[in-house]
């Protein structure tokens, strides 16, 4: 998103500078059917060539295109060392963690189509594959009064979702959609999958996951007046 105009929707994404397009590729048809080949990403440049592979139906279901999504991110794609890369898990909880990205894709996975809408008026339908963010929150140990989950991301962006809804709706991290890696723009290395919530709960580039005790937290844009449940009608 451009701070000069207010658009909506938001993605976490993450990418390492200097990874080739092979080391993705390479390891593709291992990663439609459980975590990613050495946590590889790819640059910008190369969605083109991950849409070429990509997974175009699931279930019946017609998917949409990795390509068809629109930058609105407020800072523009965020590329972040793999190797330095770190969630942490802070808040209400019984004690504070850090996760490596190979920590986090050893985690039990889950794939499932979601729809996501922006606010903007478009939307995509997308197979993610991702862990459940409840499986992270649990290695840390939830604080008796704990209600909210706030994602923290790499470049500044903050929103928030309800406990007991990313709890009990199973909420994804991804690092998959449509059977490839995430590209910088799309999500690398996580992504949150806010199904049933407008674009701008979908955290792009998180870097630390809080639990908060204030319902009524408000993130980068809920602070500039958009709706704080975000509810898709």
């Amino acid at each position: 998103m451009n701070a000069r105009v207010p658009r909506i929707l938001r993605f976490v994404a993450v990418a390492v500078a200097g990874v080739g397009v092979a080391g993705l590729l390479g390891g593709c048809s291992a990663a439609r059917s459980g975590a990613p080949a050495n946590g590889a990403s790819v640059d910008a440049t190369t969605i083109a060539q991950l849409a070429a592979v990509q997974v175009r139906e699931y279930k019946g279901k017609k998917l949409s295109s990795i390509e068809d999504f629109r930058e609105n991110s407020i800072k523009g794609p965020q590329y972040v060392d793999l190797s330095k890369y770190t969630l942490t898990v802070t808040g209400e909880v019984a004690t504070e963690t850090t996760l490596s990205y190979a920590d986090i894709v050893a985690l039990p996975n889950a794939q499932k189509v979601v729809t996501l809408n922006c606010v903007e008026g478009w939307s995509v339908d997308i197979l993610w594959r991702g862990v459940r963010l409840k499986d992270i929150i649990n290695q840390a140990g939830i604080g008796p009064d704990a209600n909210t989950v706030i994602f923290h991301c790499y470049d500044g962006y903050t929103t928030s979702l309800p406990l007991s809804y990313v709890l009990d709706r199973n909420i994804l991290l991804a690092y998959q959609m449509n059977g490839v890696n995430l590209p910088a723009e799309r999500g690398f290395p996580f992504q949150v999958v806010a199904e049933s919530k407008l674009g701008y709960k979908w955290a792009k580039w998180v870097t630390e996951i809080e639990l908060g005790s204030d319902p009524a937290y408000r993130g980068y844009w809920e602070q500039r007046g958009y709706d704080n449940t975000a509810n898709v009608r």
